[in-house]
């Protein structure tokens, strides 16, 4: 699981890490901030795969040729803040699920 969070890049994991902290703490203080906080952390995690794909494809124009081994698993890595920004978000709607009854 440590590996998942230093391939998917210190920075972009820690940010997501945090906003699900926040998810969880909006759960109990803050809970029509739920869904706003998920969608953030989905953003971020779109934000952290472009940044890893326009960074690869930066290496691979510098070093013109690349095996397709190569090409897939930086397609793969980049993918690891997306999936853990989705992983957020949905955690952040069946939250605010479980919470709609007492909001309302």
């Amino acid at each position: 699981m440590l590996d998942l969070f230093y391939q998917g890049g210190p920075l972009f994991m820690t940010i997501l890490t945090i906003l699900l902290l926040s998810v969880i703490v909006c759960f109990w203080k803050y809970p029509e901030w739920i869904k706003e906080v998920g969608l953030l952390a989905l953003s971020i995690g779109i934000l952290g795969q472009v940044m890893g794909l326009y960074s690869a494809f930066k290496a691979i124009e510098q070093l013109g040729e690349v095996s397709q081994e190569m090409m897939f698993g930086g397609l793969k890595v980049s993918s690891i803040t997306t999936m853990y920004g989705l992983i957020i978000y949905i955690i952040s709607l069946i939250l605010r699920l479980i919470n709609k009854p007492r909001l309302g």
